[in-house]
């Protein structure tokens, strides 16, 4: 996963509310065994109709969606992360996000950012031919028209995300402290560690083999 201390560029200005993850992917997409490709099948539903914003070439590319509340909602599917990912969007600005898309979403690299409706409003004015930048550094979103809101986000979510760490790279992270561990353990208790050795020990209620 990329680090990301700061996002900018164009947004996607929709706005719309309860976006369920059957909308940002439907469910015939699902089948795919892999993630790349998924931006193609991204709101369907929605590019099926003239004129609209997702293959509007103003907003092509834009690496930030700001959003109506309750985004993400519906069933739990991760490929509504893998999809957005896809397409090359690695902020999402809302009201209000379903739990379960928010932690897909982190687990993706993408930036959640919850905001009042008012400053969605205003933002979805300024994206139409602006601008807008998401800063992990200093919690703001900012504008070049001097808008700025201040957001919160989950210390440790901000913190592997500035880091560029997934699961993965968080067990590996410790890979010091787990070499160390398993070395101990090998050491002190071998039966565990598969290295035999059990021979002779007292196990309660059996008594000495």
């Amino acid at each position: 996963m990329e680090p990301i201390q700061q996002v900018s560029g164009r947004a996607y200005p929709w706005g719309a509310k309860n976006i369920d993850t059957d909308i940002i992917i439907p469910a015939h997409w699902l089948k795919t065994t892999t993630r790349e490709g998924l931006g193609k099948g991204a709101f369907e539903s929605v590019r099926a109709e003239p004129g609209n914003l997702f293959d509007d070439p103003r907003y092509a590319g834009s690496p930030i969606l700001v959003a109506g509340e309750n985004f993400g909602c519906g069933s739990s599917r991760e490929h509504a992360a893998w999809a957005l990912a896809d397409m090359g969007i690695k902020a999402v600005i809302a009201p209000s996000f379903s739990d379960i898309f928010s932690g897909n979403a982190f687990k993706n690299g993408i930036v959640t950012v919850v905001l009042p409706q008012a400053a969605i409003d205003r933002l979805v004015q300024v994206a139409t031919a602006n601008e807008i930048t998401v800063d992990l550094e200093t919690m703001t979103v900012t504008t070049d028209f001097q808008d700025r809101f201040a957001f919160e986000l989950d210390p440790f979510r901000r913190d592997c995300l500035m880091q560029g760490l997934d699961e993965i790279g968080m067990t590996l992270a410790q890979d010091t402290a787990i070499s160390k561990f398993e070395s101990a353990v090998a050491h002190e208790r071998p039966w565990i560690a598969g290295g035999g050795g059990h021979e002779g020990v007292a196990v309660e209620g059996v008594g000495r083999t």
